[in-house]
């Protein structure tokens, strides 16, 4: 998220500054305003901290340009001009302010390397700066930069992660936050390591599962469009052209021809317009939550994303949950992290009322959801009665992941044994419609000699 700076006035007419953390400036005002109210003094700007672009020059020295991160751009100004630089201009930069996403990879990469030097002992101070020397992506070295600024600052390590959730995402920065305040950094590092590293895998089967035979299957839907729309009809034609009489697939086909190019336009509709809506309304927080529900009721793949985001689950409930009773925010935050919002939606709304306001036990409110499966129930039930819940959780993810893993190495190979199955017979088919043609035979000999005579 990004920050703000909120000036205000008191109503004896003494200046008040204060920053704070929103998605945007118009939340930022919003936040500002409810400020204003609650201790009573008048708002009188807010001012979003970006990087602003300057160039300055000390004596006869060569101009130097750089740039840095300010509420405005007065702030930057003033800091040059202590240091002794002429300034000779100070401007924001127009593009780039906002936060952007660092490749997964990369975030895998850091979580995974800081994991191994602390557990060499090194220390927290220590890795970030070999970190920060050595990662390459500018976004997320950037990131990392503030980040231990603003740690050595004293900050407090969940809002300072938090506010880059947008670069490390928001499971990872929530993570690495209570890591710092945590008695076991290393512990939740490496949870964290193994959830991104275990979802960037699974989100690569998938693709390679679903994504890759959905394109070549539209490829080869566009391919014989073309062949029937286009190719085709220039053979056919000349058999119609001089009144022989055709087979009855080629007959078929090209009135398909004829109907498919005098409708293209609603075609094209028809097929892309639910396609397009479909992928439009899915994107939004109920098409989201409905994808979820239904997904994991889907035969096969469903079953795989369903284990996969209990998975995901026990890892961090794994990774934070103390045994002491006051659990009720890393449950939270599992249900956060597993990646159905379905199941999000359940645990909040069915699990931890239940639990805070019925006094239900965690296997009891878990399987009250109804998104647990009776293997999850069964054992964590087992771990609540023996006092192993912790660890029973960890035992059930690397169950999960195992069996996950095997069965969805099963499904890639049944999806693309099924789509070179569907391409055989689709060519199979258009090598049948274009043999056909070679059992054309004309009503008379005249009109043989005559579509001989044409093609001289």
């Amino acid at each position: 998220m990004a920050e703000f700076r909120i000036d205000g006035l008191s109503p004896s007419g003494k200046v008040i500054t204060g920053v704070i953390s929103a998605e945007n400036k118009k939340l930022a005002k919003h936040k500002a305003e409810e400020m204003a109210r609650e201790r009573k003094f008048k708002v009188t700007g807010v001012h979003e901290r970006v990087t602003f672009l300057y160039r300055v020059q000390k004596g006869k020295e060569k101009p130097l340009d750089g740039e840095q991160k300010a509420f405005t751009d007065a702030e930057v100004r003033i800091a040059l001009e202590k240091m002794g630089y002429k300034v000779m201009y100070v401007r924001r930069r127009l593009f780039g302010n906002k936060q952007k996403a660092a490749p997964p990879v990369e975030v895998i990469s850091f979580v995974r390397i800081s994991t191994d030097l602390m557990r060499q002992k090194l220390p927290f101070n220590e890795v970030m700066m070999l970190l920060i020397n050595d990662i390459p992506n500018q976004t997320l070295r950037e990131c990392i930069k503030e980040i231990n600024t603003e740690l050595k600052q004293g900050k407090d390590s969940e809002k300072v992660f938090q506010k880059h959730e947008v670069v490390l995402g928001k499971f990872t920065a929530n993570m690495l936050g209570l890591a710092s305040k945590s008695g076991n950094m290393v512990e939740i590092y490496e949870s964290t390591a193994k959830f991104l590293e275990r979802n960037a895998e699974f989100k690569r089967a998938v693709k390679q599962a679903l994504v890759m035979p959905l394109v070549t299957l539209f490829v080869l839907f566009l391919a014989v469009m073309f062949y029937v729309a286009y190719i085709f009809p220039a053979t056919a034609e000349m058999f119609v052209k001089f009144k022989i009489e055709l087979p009855p697939m080629t007959k078929a086909t090209l009135a398909f021809s004829y109907w498919l190019t005098a409708n293209w336009i609603m075609v094209t509709i028809v097929i892309l317009g639910p396609v397009i809506a479909f992928l439009r309304f899915i994107k939004t927080p109920k098409g989201e939550f409905l994808m979820d529900q239904y997904m994991i009721k889907i035969p096969v793949i469903g079953q795989l994303l369903h284990k996969t985001a209990i998975e995901i689950f026990c890892r961090v409930f794994y990774a934070l949950y103390s045994g002491s009773g006051e659990n009720i925010e890393v449950i939270r935050m599992a249900a956060e992290a597993c990646g159905n919002k379905y199941m999000e939606h359940q645990i909040k709304t069915i699990a931890i009322p239940l639990m805070l306001e019925k006094g239900k036990g965690l296997t009891d409110a878990f399987e009250a959801t109804g998104v647990f499966t009776e293997t999850a129930i069964s054992r964590l039930s087992s771990g609540a009665e023996t006092g192993t819940v912790k660890n029973t959780a960890i035992q059930l993810a690397e169950y999960y992941e195992k069996e996950t893993t095997y069965r969805l190495k099963n499904v890639v190979q049944m999806i693309e044994l099924s789509v070179q199955m569907v391409i055989m017979i689709v060519l199979t088919g258009l090598t049948l419609v274009s043999s056909e043609t070679a059992t054309v035979k004309p009503k008379a000999p005249g009109g043989f000699l005559q579509l001989i005579a044409s093609w001289f």
